[in-house]
Order: C-alpha cells, then sequence, then structure tokens
C-alpha cells in the first residue's frame, strides 16, 4: 500500500495518508489565549486534511491535549462552533506537559479520506 507524506521535514511529517486514512501531526497554536490557540490548531487541521483530500466531515477520532484542564471550558467554545456543522468523531481530551510552556493546547486527527 502507498504511503504519501504531506510537508515532510527532517523531523515529522504534518500528515501521512496510508490507504484511505489521514494521520495529522499534533497542531498547536499561536497567541495567548487557549481559545486563539485552539482555532489557530483547527484552522490548520482544515488546511492539512485539504491537502490530504479530507475534511472535518471525515474525522474518525481526535485526540486533545491541554496544559491545563481549568482550559477544557475555553476549548470547548470554541471546538463546539467548529464541529457543529459536521457529525462530532470519537474525541479523547486530557492534561499533558506540553512541548514548550507557550502551547496551551495540541490537537492530534486521525481521518478518512473523502
Amino acid at each position: 500500500m502507498t504511503i504519501t507524506r504531506i510537508e515532510t521535514g527532517p523531523r515529522m511529517s504534518e500528515a501521512v495518508i496510508h490507504g484511505d486514512t489521514v494521520y495529522l501531526a499534533g497542531q498547536v497554536g499561536e497567541g495567548d489565549s487557549v481559545a486563539g490557540q485552539t482555532q489557530f490548531a483547527l484552522d490548520e487541521i482544515d488546511r492539512l486534511l485539504g491537502l490530504a483530500g479530507s475534511s472535518k466531515a471525515h474525522i474518525l477520532r481526535a485526540t486533545i491535549w491541554l496544559a491545563d484542564m481549568a482550559d477544557f471550558a475555553g476549548m470547548n467554545a470554541v471546538w463546539d462552533a467548529w464541529i457543529a456543522d459536521v457529525a462530532a468523531p470519537a474525541r479523547a481530551t486530557g492534561e499533558a506537559r506540553l512541548a514548550t510552556a507557550d502551547y496551551k493546547v495540541e490537537i492530534i486527527i486521525t481521518a478518512a479520506v473523502a
């Protein structure tokens, strides 16, 4: 089976397609608020899924890591608005120390090719 890598760098690819499945690297955001970082990450997810021939309507699973679970409601407000027009995927959310102290949220997506 063919493996296609999108936006490959020396450390990782932003997306990998294997068969009819798209795997995205964890997407983080920019900005000071969890809402701003979540929106930035979701915009990148939209862009990468588009490059992979998919969309948020084809997301199978989302894993969301928050640096602080106190930001759960703020992240959910942005997530809920973004996912409102499609069927919601399976999702897990937890707290973890992220790559830098500046990151408040990281979102990892697995999707089907459209």
